[in-house]
């Protein structure tokens, strides 16, 4: 049976990025995904990062169930009562003068959607994205994802420039001390995109946290300084919470460390803990302006109803069970766990991230800091086998960093237990290969 159905697999599927994971699975469950053979999988990836809540969370389905039952889908013109509710209560979630809320289904849709509006809004269309970037798979969003996928498709959507990634581990901007000197970077990077621009900046995209450019952190005064640069050359700030948002990193917006507010906000992943919900949120003079352009994002599932049901079980769990105050507990732990693994192993090169969204990164050893690509997809075998999903970034260069985000639901022993195996699998393969 699984002979034919991994014989179906390659006969009829569409590959569309790395291998698959050598596991038929059959169902999941709070933390865990079970295979064809029963064996339970520690889920530390939250399915594509977005189970947030982890695996059919009985509120969620409660929600997804009634609501497919009585209100599911409508023409696109049409509104319903969990629609609102919803923009009422991210709203509510947010500062000023984010306020109004587009419902739709992926997170390359609602980037796609905040960059015709910002786009509409300024009369421009330069947008600017980090070198290590990735906003989506659709055609604005596309352009503006730098970290792979750009050879063999033709000419991106012209106007997008690039920023250098505040890599903290890797740049070569350094003080007289060796320690990171962002800010320079940051103005020098400015200073390129001035010479490449044709006096039509737009916006700026970035992440928080770059999740697949390698769980790079922005320093704190980062994005403080950054909206300063948007603001002088009358460019908006879009930030792209698709995996940082509702309370993974311990507060419910990445954004709200740095005390910025962004001109567009969009959610994806965490929102629908799961399922294909995402929202773009912005103020209202930006929304009014666009309106009054003829700002038009018209698809067949924006405002669906039961999408917005699933969110609001989402936002009714993570304030009823205290999640985002968890996620910053769990993550403490974690972060504690992982730089004992970096001084324990000369292989773990650097530790970086907060909340549950954390990463390692393997090199041949510290003082080279050489990727350790091969020995990154030797522990992700080794993990598998120990009955642990974790997921290095699958890109040249980079498949030594493993990206960490377990749901906010996890157990802490599920926590720990995952990092042991992880610590296992490492102590083994270099043992393997006689390190």
């Amino acid at each position: 049976m699984d002979q034919r159905f991994w014989q179906d697999a390659a006969a009829h599927l569409i590959r569309y990025g790395g291998d698959f994971t050598p596991r038929i699975i059959e169902r999941a469950a709070g933390s865990y995904v079970y295979d064809a053979d029963g064996k339970a999988i520690l889920d530390f990836t939250s399915g594509q990062m977005s189970a947030l809540l982890g695996h059919a969370h009985p509120d969620v389905v409660r929600a997804v169930t009634e609501a497919a039952g009585t209100l599911d889908h409508l023409y696109s013109g049409m509104l319903s009562r969990p629609v609102v509710e919803l923009a009422r209560r991210l709203a509510e979630s947010l500062p000023a003068p984010l306020s109004r809320m587009m419902l739709l289904s992926t997170g390359a849709e609602s980037n796609e959607a905040a960059i015709k509006m910002a786009k509409l809004y300024t009369g421009n269309y330069e947008i600017v994205a980090f070198d290590r970037s990735w906003h989506g798979m659709t055609s604005g969003a596309a352009a503006a994802t730098f970290s792979a996928g750009r050879r063999g498709y033709g000419p991106p959507v012209p106007g997008n420039l690039t920023l250098p990634t505040p890599d903290a581990y890797r740049s070569p901007f350094r003080h007289a001390d060796g320690s990171y000197d962002w800010e320079a970077e940051l103005d020098y990077g400015f200073r390129l995109v001035d010479r490449q621009s044709s006096g039509g900046l737009a916006a700026c995209v970035v992440e928080p946290i770059l999740s697949s450019g390698g769980i790079i952190e922005l320093p704190e005064g980062y994005l403080a300084r950054l909206k300063e640069h948007c603001a002088a050359r009358g460019m908006l700030l879009i930030l792209d919470e698709a995996q940082t948002g509702l309370g993974r990193t311990g507060t419910m917006y990445a954004f709200e460390r740095d005390g910025v507010v962004p001109d567009l906000l969009t959610l994806s992943k965490t929102l629908g803990a799961g399922l294909p919900v995402a929202a773009v949120l912005t103020s209202a003079e930006i929304e009014q302006t666009c309106h009054d352009r003829g700002f038009l994002f018209f698809t067949t599932h924006v405002s669906d109803p039961l999408a917005a049901s699933a969110a609001l079980a989402v936002l009714d769990v993570l304030e009823r069970d205290g999640l985002v105050q968890r996620a910053r507990s769990l993550g403490k732990e974690l972060t504690e766990r992982l730089l004992e693994l970096r001084d324990r192993f000369e292989v773990v090169g650097d530790v970086r991230g907060r909340g549950l969204l954390q990463g390692i990164e393997l090199v041949t050893d510290k003082e080279t800091r050489t990727p350790a690509d091969r020995l990154g997809r030797a522990v992700t075998t080794a993990c598998l086998e120990r009955g642990l999903h974790v997921n290095i970034v699958q890109l040249p260069g980079m498949g030594g960093i493993f990206r960490i985000a377990p749901p906010l639901t996890i157990e802490s022993a599920d926590l720990h237990a995952g990092v042991d195996i992880i610590e296992a699998a490492l102590r083994d393969v270099l043992s393997s290969k006689g390190a």
